[in-house]
């Protein structure tokens, strides 16, 4: 897991450690020393530490003016013993929220398991977008059916085409478009 880095194409475009408005402002980063560890692995120490123990981001990409984030998750999602949402949503979301961000793209393709517990930070989080959404990326099969089992696919919208997108190759503000004009087909059907 430790050569496992963040996407870094968009770097130039935006970095969350230089943005006075994200919730890693002024965060320094080391190429070589691996801190942060997912039980016994280490992970890349380019990947930000918001309080779980198993699960860690990094803010890719936000737009203030079209109020949409791209964040990216590597680890276990473990609600049920380190709740993860809790920490995400106190620490991270509620952050951006204030900033007005009310798009979300979360990145799951790096998220190997997922333990549920109760629903209610995803619908805190869910109440608090207005006309926003949350859509879960190519998260894995298994992860999405603990998703549909807790009715979480209520809150993030996940699976069809949103399951195998091929984000990378494009730009932030193109990937927000066609997920954005995805989800707004979804909803009108």
């Amino acid at each position: 897991m430790h050569n496992i880095e963040p996407y870094y194409n968009w770097r130039s475009l935006y970095i969350a450690a230089e943005d006075n408005r994200s919730p890693f402002f002024g965060r320094h980063y080391s190429e070589f020393e691996f801190s942060n560890a997912i039980y016994d692995h280490f992970i890349h120490p380019q990947w930000d530490d918001f309080g779980s123990k198993t699960l860690y981001l990094k803010v890719l990409f936000v737009d203030y003016k079209k109020h949409y984030c791209i964040i990216e998750l590597i680890g276990e999602w473990n609600d049920a013993i380190y709740n993860d949402i809790m920490y995400l949503y106190r620490n991270v979301i509620e952050m951006m929220l204030e900033m007005d961000i009310i798009h979300f793209v979360l990145l799951g393709e790096n998220v190997m398991e997922f333990h549920s517990d109760i629903t209610d930070y995803y619908e805190e989080w869910f109440d608090n977008l207005g006309d926003g959404w949350i859509i879960g990326l190519n998260f894995r099969d298994h992860l999405m059916k603990e998703f549909k089992s807790l009715d979480l696919d209520y809150y993030i919208a996940f699976g069809g085409g949103f399951n195998e997108m091929p984000w990378r190759k494009y730009l932030p503000d193109q990937l927000f478009e066609i997920l954005n004009a995805q989800i707004t087909k979804r909803l009108t059907i």
